[in-house]
């Protein structure tokens, strides 16, 4: 809850608090002119959030910098980060410590970022952990996509160049690089360096076995 000087200030700032009873603001904090808090959102430590942003339900945002005309989506955690302006984060997406999002890029729902940069303009819409990567401008990072970060003794850094289509349900296993243009399809798995402008694709032959029937317990009646 805030006190009333401070929730004075705020207002007198051109802030709306939608619900000042659920919100808690820390007395570090700042806040840009023409944001909107929602109910229930967090705002801790050494935080700072730009003008006309959109902070919506159940936010927690901690020691993070906030750019101008950012949208938070709900239920989304935010720890020792920077979202850069025109951001879009979540619902439901995790910026875990030293996550840079470039202008206008975005991130969806169930999205983890942690360590990373991602370029301006580039996308990792749902579904995706990118982990000790530096990813360029207008990247496409498909549904599924994991950096494999961690080979159980050491954390290694995936490279991803600008103008990068990665194709859903892929494997980037680090240390790795992508490089500008590459298309990855989707369902692969790469552990060697992508080239420049070209498809690359890491998939098991695809077959088909006739007559083949699926196990059936005993005792079920089927046939």
């Amino acid at each position: 809850m805030i006190n009333q000087d401070r929730l004075d200030a705020l207002r007198a700032g051109g802030v709306t608090l939608l619900d000042p009873s659920t919100t808690f603001i820390d007395d570090g904090v700042t806040v840009g002119s023409g944001t909107i808090i929602h109910p229930g959102v967090t705002l801790e430590g050494r935080t700072h959030i730009g003008a006309g942003c959109r902070i919506r339900s159940w936010v927690r945002i901690t020691d993070s910098a906030v750019g101008d005309d950012v949208l938070i989506n709900d239920s989304c955690v935010i720890v020792e980060s920077r979202v850069d302006a025109g951001g879009r984060v979540g619902p439901f997406a995790h910026l875990r410590p030293g996550s840079h999002m470039k202008g206008g890029s975005h991130v969806g729902n169930f999205v983890e970022l942690k360590k990373t940069v991602l370029g301006e303009g580039s996308k990792a819409s749902h579904l995706t952990y990118l982990g000790d990567s530096t990813i360029g401008a207008g990247v496409n990072i498909g549904a599924g996509t994991i950096t494999c970060n961690y080979d159980g003794a050491h954390k290694h850094r995936t490279v991803i160049e600008d103008d990068v289509f990665i194709g859903s349900d892929t494997q980037l296993v680090a240390p790795v690089t992508v490089r500008r243009g590459a298309t990855i399809g989707a369902g692969s798995t790469v552990t060697k360096e992508a080239p420049a402008d070209a498809l690359t694709v890491s998939r098991a032959k695809q077959i088909a076995i006739p007559g083949w029937k699926r196990p059936v317990k005993k005792g079920s009646g089927q046939q």
